[in-house]
Order: C-alpha cells, then sequence, then structure tokens
C-alpha cells in the first residue's frame, strides 16, 4: 500500500485509484482533495485562508452576542447565534469530520476526532436549547465555544499549510536555475532550442559567463567552470576537452563545446530536485504531544461520556435531558480549547524572538527535532568558510620580496577574470602594491598564464607551467607541501625563466566559525564537517576550527545519504548549509538550518534560516528551539490538566454531594476556567521574551 504524501493515509496502489506521477514518482492519494493539495499547494493555501478569515469574521459576533447584552431578547439572541454559526461549524469545520470519519476508518483516535466530538456536542447542545427551550435544566448556549475551537485551530492549519508549500517552491527554484535555452550545432549550424529538446549526443555551445544547459563532456575549448553550487568546491575546475560538466554550473572563461551525456530528469540538476522533494514529502507530519495522547485520550473520553450519562440514568434517576447533558458536558470540557492556543502561542513568541536575533524559524516540526539534535553537519564552503579564495601566503624563493612578488601575480593577472586571478589582484591591492599594465598575455588552459610586466616575462601558474617553460622547481619540494598540507592552492611565480615565489590561495574560514564550534561542542553536540572539496583542504580548515570528524569529496546525493545513515544509527541530525549542493541534506535531515546569505533554494529547504552570515546563530537557534520546545510542553501540561481536572466534575463527581443541579452552573465553571487555561498558557508563553542565549 502508497502513503498519501498529504494526510499520511494508506492508500491501495489500483488502477482507479487518484494518482499523479512527479520527477518519476508516483504518489497516490486517499482524496480528491489530497491531490488538489499536492498538485496546486497555493490553491489549497488560498482556500484556507479564505475560511480562516470567514471563521474570525463570524466568530467575533457570536463571541459578542454571548458575553453583551446586544439582544435582549434570550432566544432572539439564540437565533441569531445559531444562523451566524453554521457556516463556522459545517464550512470552515469540515474537515474535522472528514479527519473524524478517516480515524474512524483506521480505528484510531485523533486530535481531528476529539474536536469534531466536542464542537459538534457543543452546538448540537446550543441548538437544542435554541429550537426547544426548557429541554436541558440550563438555558446557556456554547455556540462561542465551539467557533472559537474551530477558528484558533484551523489557524494553526494554516500555518503549517504555508511551511509544508516549502517543498515545491525550493524544487521550483532548483529547476529554475537550468537554462531555458540552449544552443545546439545541427547540419553544422548553430541553432537555439529549448532546452527540453536538447537530446544525448547533441554538441552545445557555452559562452563565457553562461550556464551549461545539460550535463556533458568538453569536446572542443578550455574554460574554468564554477561548480561551488553542485559540488561545494570553493575554487573554479578547469575544463578541457574530455572534462565531464554539469548543467547549471557557470561557464567562467571560455567558448565551450560540450556533448550531451544526460538530459531531462537524469541530469544532476533534476536528481537533485527529486532528492529534495521526497525528502521533504516523506518527511512524517509533526508528531505533537497532543496527538500522542489523544490516541488513548479519545476513547477515554467517549467512555467516561457515555458510562456517567448511563450510570446517572439508570442508577441514578435524574431523567434523560440531565443525563443527556452529563453526556454533553464532558465531550464539551474535553474539547481542547487551551489546547488549541498552546502551540501556535509558544511558536508565535518564540519566532518572535528569534526573528529580532536574524533567525527565522519555519514551522512547529523545527521545534520540535532541534531541542533532540545530538549531531550537527556544517556544509564548508559558504557556511563555515566564506566562500572565496584569498592569498593567504607567499614564500619568496629567489631574490625578491613578498611585495615584489605581488606586484608581477597581481600585474599579469589584473584583466583576468578567474577567481584566483582575482584574489591574487585583491591581495596587492590590499597591501598596497602598485600595478603595471601587462603585454602580450596569453593564458595557458590548464596551467596558467604569461605575459610581460615591467618589461620581464613573467610566468604564473601551476608547476606543470614551470616544467613546460624549463623553469626549475627542485629545492623547493618541502615549502610546496607545506602549504598544500594546509590545504592551500599553490601558484608559483617565475620572471624571466627564474622561479620567485610561490603564493598560497584558500577559502579562509568566516570569524565565528571556531567560537560556535566551540560552543556546540560545549553543548553536547558532534560536531562534523561535510563536503564536496577536497580531503587536504577539508581536514586543514577543520583543524584550525576544533572540528574532529571531516566527511570529504562527496556529491549533493552523498550528502543526504550521510545524513540518512546518521539517522539510522539512531541520531538527531541537524545539517548547516547554504548552496543547491546542501538542499537534500537540509531536506532530509531532522532539522535544516540554512545561512541567510546562501541560495534561495538552501533558505526555502531549511527549516530555521540564520538571516546573518554569523554562526554563532546557529547556537542560538538551538538553545531558542530548545526553549521554546520547553514551553510547548509545559502549555500542552496546563491545557490537559484543565481537561483531566474538569471532566470528573462534568461526569457528575458531586452530583452525589449537590445534586443534579450542579449542570446549573457547569456553562459558567467552563467558561471560567477555559478563561484560565488560555490566560496561564499565554503568559506562560509570554516568558519566553526574557531568553537570552548562553553564548
Amino acid at each position: 500500500m502508497a502513503k498519501d504524501p498529504v494526510c499520511g493515509m494508506y492508500v491501495e496502489e489500483g488502477e482507479l485509484a487518484l494518482k499523479t506521477t512527479r520527477m518519476g514518482t508516483t504518489y497516490y492519494f486517499c482524496s480528491e482533495a489530497c491531490l488538489v493539495q499536492f498538485q496546486a499547494p497555493e490553491k489549497a493555501a488560498a482556500r484556507l485562508k479564505r475560511l480562516v478569515a470567514l471563521a474570525a469574521i463570524l466568530t467575533v459576533p457570536i463571541t459578542a452576542l454571548t458575553y453583551l447584552p446586544i439582544i435582549a431578547d434570550q432566544t432572539t439572541n439564540n437565533l441569531v447565534m445559531f444562523i451566524v454559526s453554521l457556516p463556522v461549524q459545517f464550512v470552515v469545520g469540515s474537515r474535522f469530520y472528514r479527519g473524524s470519519y478517516d480515524a474512524f476508518k483506521s480505528r484510531a483516535g485523533n486530535m481531528d476526532l476529539l474536536i469534531g466530538l466536542g464542537t459538534s456536542a457543543a452546538w448540537v447542545y446550543s441548538t437544542i436549547v435554541t429550537f426547544v427551550p426548557g429541554f436541558f435544566p440550563n438555558s446557556g448556549t456554547y455556540f462561542e465555544t465551539s467557533a472559537i475551537i474551530i477558528t484558533l485551530i484551523q489557524t494553526g492549519n494554516l500555518l503549517e499549510h504555508i511551511t509544508k508549500r516549502r517543498a515545491s517552491e525550493a524544487v521550483r527554484k532548483l529547476l529554475d536555475l537550468q537554462p531555458t535555452m540552449a544552443k545546439v550545432v545541427r547540419d553544422g549550424a548553430e541553432i537555439q532550442i529549448p532546452v527540453e529538446q536538447v537530446q544525448v549526443d547533441d554538441v552545445l555551445v557555452v559562452r563565457p559567463g553562461e550556464r551549461i544547459p545539460v550535463d556533458g563532456v568538453v569536446v572542443e575549448g578550455s574554460s574554468a567552470a564554477d561548480e561551488s553550487m553542485i559540488t561545494g568546491e570553493s575554487l573554479p575546475r578547469d575544463k578541457t576537452a574530455g572534462s565531464e560538466v554539469i548543467g547549471a554550473t557557470i561557464n567562467e572563461t571560455g567558448l565551450l563545446k560540450i556533448r550531451a551525456t544526460k538530459v531531462g530528469q537524469d541530469t544532476v540538476l533534476s536528481q537533485i530536485a527529486k532528492l529534495v522533494e521526497e525528502a521533504q514529502i516523506g518527511k512524517a507530519p509533526l508528531q505533537r504531544l497532543a496527538d500522542r495522547i489523544s490516541a488513548f485520550f479519545v476513547p477515554l473520553v467517549i467512555l467516561i461520556a457515555t458510562g456517567s450519562a448511563l450510570t446517572w440514568y439508570f442508577l441514578g434517576g435524574i431523567g434523560l435531558a440531565s443525563s443527556l447533558l452529563a453526556f454533553v458536558s464532558v465531550v464539551i470540557i474535553a474539547c481542547p480549547c487551551a489546547l488549541g492556543i498552546a502551540t501556535p502561542a509558544a511558536l508565535l513568541v518564540g519566532a518572535g524572538k528569534g526573528a529580532e536575533s536574524g533567525i527565522l524559524i519555519k514551522g512547529g516540526e523545527s521545534l520540535e527535532e532541534a531541542h533532540k539534535v545530538d549531531t550537527i553537519i556544517f556544509d564548508k564552503t559558504g557556511t563555515l568558510t566564506k566562500g572565496e579564495p584569498s592569498v593567504t601566503g607567499i614564500v619568496a624563493v629567489g631574490k625578491m620580496s613578498d611585495r615584489e612578488i605581488l606586484h608581477y601575480a597581481g600585474s599579469v593577472e589584473a584583466g583576468s577574470e578567474h577567481p584566483l586571478a582575482r584574489a591574487v589582484v585583491n591581495a596587492a591591492k590590499k597591501s598596497g602594491v602598485p600595478l603595471a599594465p601587462p603585454s602580450k598575455f596569453e593564458a595557458l588552459p590548464g596551467l596558467g598564464v604569461r605575459a610581460e610586466a615591467d618589461g620581464h616575462q613573467v610566468l604564473l601558474g601551476n608547476q606543470e607551467l614551470m616544467t613546460n617553460f624549463h623553469v626549475p622547481v627542485f629545492g623547493y619540494t618541502e615549502k610546496l607541501m607545506g602549504l598544500q598540507n594546509e590545504g592551500k592552492t599553490v601558484t608559483f611565480l617565475a620572471v624571466d625563466s627564474e622561479l620567485e615565489g610561490l603564493i598560497g590561495l584558500a577559502d579562509t574560514p568566516k570569524e565565528t566559525s571556531a567560537k560556535a564550534v566551540k560552543r556546540l561542542k560545549s553543548m553536547g553536540l558532534e560536531v562534523v564537517m561535510l563536503t564536496g572539496d577536497h580531503e587536504t583542504t577539508a581536514k586543514a580548515i577543520a583543524e584550525q576550527l576544533g572540528i574532529d570528524k571531516v566527511i570529504a569529496n562527496v556529491r549533493p546525493e552523498q550528502k543526504e545519504e550521510v545524513v540518512r545513515k546518521l539517522q539510522s544509527e539512531g541520531r538527531k541530525v541537524a545539517m548547516v548549509g547554504d548552496g543547491i549542493n546542501d538542499a537534500p541534506a537540509l531536506a532530509k535531515a531532522d532539522v535544516g538550518i540554512a545561512i541567510g546569505s546562501g541560495t534561495d533554494v538552501a533558505k526555502e529547504t531549511g527549516g530555521i534560516i540564520l538571516i546573518k552570515n554569523d554562526l554563532m546563530d546557529v547556537v542560538k537557534a538551538l538553545q531558542l528551539s530548545r526553549a521554546t520546545v520547553r514551553k510547548i510542553k509545559e502549555n500542552l501540561l496546563w491545557a490537559f490538566v484543565y481537561n483531566i481536572a474538569l471532566i470528573p466534575i462534568a461526569a457528575g463527581i458531586l452530583v452525589p454531594f449537590l445534586g443534579p443541579g450542579i449542570y446549573q452552573v457547569l456553562p459558567l465553571l467552563a467558561g471560567g476556567a477555559m478563561a484560565i487555561s488560555s490566560v496561564t498558557v499565554v503568559s506562560n508563553s509570554l516568558l519566553l521574551r526574557r531568553f537570552k542565549p548562553r553564548l
């Protein structure tokens, strides 16, 4: 049997079953409503917004008519409330009846069943009082109780619904990164066609600055490609004939001709999008404490209500009307009004407190899981590090000083757009080193550059470039290995065929990374670095930050596998990332924390978003989550204490002492207790405003 991705019900996989296929996966649905919500979440959200607005507009006058003497005649007052309550009960509250039906079919109690029973009992009782005055000893109505409960809980459902929409938005943002058009060579001519029409083995032309349309292999040309969004590598990769390229990555410097090897749903980008969607849709709905308790609380309430009514009718002899009132009273008092605001109230205050610190918490599910986290995974590039190369060391091996080395290196790279070139030029400018205009500039793909500066022949590039131009590099192995062991990319500078210096370039850590790692470890969390970058580079950064566990050379789909493996070991995993390559892992993790300076996709798939680029906010977010969940649990406790304390009274425990007349004051008792319980829940939630993180 398949599982409905919207409501979680199990569905038979038959020919007549409601189903749809998305990105190669078939999903089955229990109802047309779930199918529509899956296919068009925006429409479902818009409908729910309208229902919540309708409920709020109608609940206000119902409440006013209950507690204010607006209409003097009680019969007329009740009739107006009956008419106004009809849309709230049966239009806005229709989902609770559908949920109750599902609960009966699955033979399991749920919150929908409890809310449906409670609100229906209140409404039916109030309707009888309205149209058959005198049938019950008490002439008070519960129309406002039913309306308030439905409005509050539907408002909470709307907030959860908005959060669930992030899955489809994240996938759409991923797929939007792929170019819509591709330049294909056919019959010797270059034509532009929609990317959907590209076929395997087509030859495509990609110019500098353009995104590569599909996965492929370079057949002609040379360039550097920025693949950090997919691989996590901070430095661009050189591409020459035979090199593999990934769709949606950026061709930076030269014209490339590539042969398409994967198109459509087979591309790396499409596979990442599919992983994100499956991880988010497959995630179990938030299992709130209220839902767990309702599994046995609902049958117990029904049993007590039925038992009290039968007992007082057959054994107590208090009459049919009072016996029915005993049943209704138990169900009404058991209906969780304070429970309806217990979670939203704490979430509202907690989210507001987080927003003050630049921390956005998108839903209760992230809060539910965050306080249980024992393992936190960090992406490296752009998360722990700045995400761009910088000159981190200069080793003079000839007669030149460090400033002279920067002068010649910066001069020949002044006109280049390569990120390593920009790093060298920026370092020269930052040090106040003047640059000379280069001449006879020549880019040597995969090697480096050759040019003239100040009348001297200058070579700047890798060791192979030095070998090709017969520049001796022997004797500098120890210095070279020292830089490489620190995770740095080494560039050689030769002037007039003499090696003058080694320039080390690396992606450097953010200022707060080390402090954040230290604080998280002190909170008892295991910190892991997970990156697509080379192991040597990753371990060098990890050593600087105090991270003991490093997993390197992983692709996006492998990151998600690492998260799944840790979860299979019983760990609660939080993932912190900023890039597209992190999206599947962010979605799969128990808690996804996205850096606000990162891509839109990372922010959409993260359950917690850090607006600022400060990793200490990870610490603040986890501590705030723990504090908020603690308040939610306290609120739920208050809400259930209210129910549990009053149910025995509603069942008639005081009848032997006070007589059946006790039911005359139950409406007042329930209303007062509801108000006290709600005030307690809200007041307890407001205490979160005093939260201060321990940094």
